[in-house]
């Protein structure tokens, strides 16, 4: 598995005589006969497979430059060596001055996390003074439970209360038992979010053993054991799940951060914003189908024209990859001017436009077509872009070797004229003005529009609906390059899953006249392939694919149902039907105003629905055309309720199975399967956020 660069930094503090050491050679030290009693090391393993970069602080105090590599610091069991084998030098107490730093540290937005341990104050360390600085302690104990335990009254079984909700995030998610080895309890301060309790029956009862709490602009939690992460443990119960969703948790306002900026020779170039304002102000002559609109207008329409050609030619050596493309542009430009200014026809230069052929990470590309926009104005105009294509190594090795896609681009925007301040995610060449059937040679995603409206709808969803949010796809919400990179991911897999699998002839069915739920159960299909591939990813040792399976899941619960109008909305109807499939079998919940997902058996319910849309693709085969489209329509409705009006729906449709049933589709109403309850009102809640506001340029 190709491996995906990390977000965030986890320093393992290993300074300060700790019982815990993430490096193998320094626990066979420690413990030769069972080095897994000293070792961190699969902690850190499932760190490292996710989004972190781990490392150890062996020597020299936590100042400010030690700090500065670090998101989260993780202190795990400081103690004298008559009390426990320890890593080789340093003392276990913190001076004054590493004690400022830490604190320093986490109110300016770091992590720290610090695990203690049984009859805490004999170890002889000073995690007590350093904890209080946050409100947090822990205490002198040693919690027996003879009633809830694992083997041993000590190996106490922990209480575990909700663990939180909505951008606050469900620290407990994925964990529904935890055992405490020998443990002591934590004492926190009002405001503290507790995450694990003792029970009623212990020898403590009802005391915390977990406890987060925030800093200034940073998160600290609290332990009251450090057994639960070591290698004997952290397979035990849900260990391994509670321990990533604490450091995804303090690692936080780490993941809340914008992609660096990219200097662009071409956009930096004067002759770009000559070229972007004469295309928008030829763009206000022209009528819906890229004619211009007056003839009075041809004077104007030809200066445009010009400073617009003279422009392209000052930026040509910009992009030396696309001189074929600089030269048709030029020739069809001139062409339509000479031409009178008609009805525009691109086809020589999109012909030799071909971004799917330079697919390296950076690269940039001029764009200047004739066009109309998908999810924006259907009214064809001159529009000019330059985007540049994120292709970083492990997608490529993906694609490579995995799903074999040669025309997908993903790109991003780097400017652009007026027309893409509308929602339009895509650069597809069908939506160019050609004379004939346009080529079909690439598809472009802009991936980080894509990402950008997916923070910003379902982080409102998120917060509004309540939901149990696990803290790494609160991460996912927070970060521009986390989220960027899953669509990346993900819109390989989709698209390349139009044609793979048991299709109709065109399974894009672009060109066919279908009834709209068609639409929808082919988008969903192939975004149900790529929820179902990252699954096998994570499975093999991939676990950004996770990321994936959030962004298929949310977006499609959250946004794609309330987007748009209500006209053949078929994005919007395969949304309604992946939440009416989960909601009615039970892998998600809505009560009392808050939405809880299974976080455990969620999978099973998306492959599902997967399987019964593929098995009515195999049962189409053998179908008629107007007996698959019935069947389509009823696995629709047997979820989502159609409309009271319906033609379509089984017990009232009387339909003659003619060798062409498209007339049929005139009896389609416009909103065939109408929101539910929950979507009606959650479509008005979110109302203010599912538009994007225009960026100046």
């Amino acid at each position: 598995m190709p491996q995906h660069r990390p977000t965030a930094r986890v320093l393992f503090d290993e300074a300060h005589s700790e019982a815990w050491t993430l490096r193998p050679d320094v626990a066979a030290a420690m413990q030769p006969a069972h080095p897994q009693d000293s070792s961190y090391a699969l902690a850190a393993a499932a760190l490292a497979a996710r989004d972190f970069a781990v490392d150890a602080h062996v020597q020299g105090p936590l100042d400010a430059p030690a700090l500065a590599a670090a998101d989260v610091l993780v202190i795990a069991h400081p103690s004298e060596p008559r009390f426990e084998r320890t890593v080789p030098g340093g003392e276990p107490r913190l001076s004054a001055e590493e004690l400022d730093a830490i604190e320093r540290h986490v109110a300016e937005g770091g992590g720290l996390i610090v695990l203690g341990e049984t009859e805490q104050e004999k170890y002889g360390n000073n995690l007590n003074e350093l904890l209080g600085r946050f409100g947090l302690s822990i205490e002198h104990d040693t919690v027996q439970d003879y009633e809830r335990h694992l083997h041993a009254p000590s190996w106490i079984l922990a209480d575990l209360p909700d663990g939180g909700r909505g951008l606050e995030t469900d620290l407990l998610a994925r964990v529904r038992a935890a055992c405490f080895y020998r443990a002591s309890t934590v004492a926190a301060a009002d405001g503290a979010r507790v995450l694990a309790r003792t029970s009623p029956s212990a020898s403590t009862p009802g005391a915390p053993l977990v406890a987060a709490t925030t800093h200034g602009r940073g998160r600290v939690v609290a332990l009251s054991d450090s057994d639960l992460f070591g290698d004997d443990c952290l397979g035990d119960l849900d260990h391994e799940a509670l321990w990533v969703n604490l450091v995804y948790w303090a690692a936080g306002p780490a993941f809340a951060t914008h992609l660096e900026p990219v200097v662009s020779a071409a956009h930096a170039d004067p002759a770009w914003a000559v070229l972007r304002d004469e295309a928008d102000a030829l763009a206000l002559l022209q009528a819906s189908d890229g004619a211009l609109r007056d003839a009075a207008d041809a004077e104007a329409a030809g200066r445009h024209v010009e400073a617009m050609r003279g422009a392209i030619t000052a930026l040509r050596g910009h992009f030396p990859h696309q001189a074929a493309y600089v030269d048709a542009l030029l020739a069809d430009l001139a062409a339509w001017a000479a031409g009178g200014f008609a009805r525009p026809d691109f086809t020589a230069s999109l012909e030799v436009f071909r971004p799917e052929l330079e697919r390296r990470d950076g690269i940039e590309h001029l764009v200047v077509f004739p066009m109309y926009k998908q999810n924006g104005s259907r009214d064809t105009c001159f529009e000019a872009l330059i985007v540049r294509v994120p292709w970083p190594e492990w997608l490529a090795e993906l694609e490579a070797t995995r799903y074999d896609n040669p025309k997908f681009v993903p790109v991003e925007l780097v400017d652009h004229t007026r027309g893409y301040d509308s929602e339009c995610a895509v650069l597809f060449p069908e939506t160019v003005a050609v004379a004939g059937r346009p080529v079909n040679n690439f598809g472009g995603i802009f991936c980080d529009r894509e990402a950008e409206r997916f923070r910003r709808v379902v982080s409102h969803a998120a917060d509004l609906l309540q939901l149990n949010l696990p803290p790494d796809a609160a991460a996912l919400l927070a970060s521009e390059t986390l989220s960027r990179d899953a669509y990346e991911l993900w819109d390989l897999v989709h698209d390349r899953a139009h044609s793979h699998g048991d299709l109709p002839f065109d399974p894009f069915m672009i060109r066919q006249r279908a009834p709209y739920w068609m639409y929808s159960l082919e988008e969903l299909r192939c975004d149900l392939t790529a929820f179902g591939e990252s699954l096998a990813l994570e499975r093999e040792g991939f676990a950004f694919a996770r990321h994936v399976q959030y962004a298929v899941l949310f977006d499609r619960l959250f946004r794609f149902p309330v987007t748009g109008e209500r006209v053949r909305n078929y994005d919007g109807l395969g949304g309604q039907l992946l939440f009416a499939y989960l909601h009615r079998h039970g892998f998600l919940h809505w009560t009392d105003n808050r939405l809880t997902i299974e976080w455990d058996r969620i999978a099973d319910g998306v492959v599902a629905l997967r399987e019964a849309v593929e098995e009515l693709y195999r049962s189409g085969i053998d179908r008629s055309k107007l007996a698959h489209w019935c069947a389509a329509h009823d696995l629709v409705a047997t979820y989502v309720a159609p409309a009271t009006g319906s033609r379509w729906a089984r017990e009232k449709r009387d339909f003659t199975d003619v060798e062409d049933p498209r007339p049929y589709i005139d009896l389609v109403l416009a909103d065939e399967f109408p929101l539910s309850i929950f979507y009606s009102s959650l479509r008005a809640k979110l109302a203010p956020v599912l538009r994007r506001e225009p960026v100046a340029a």
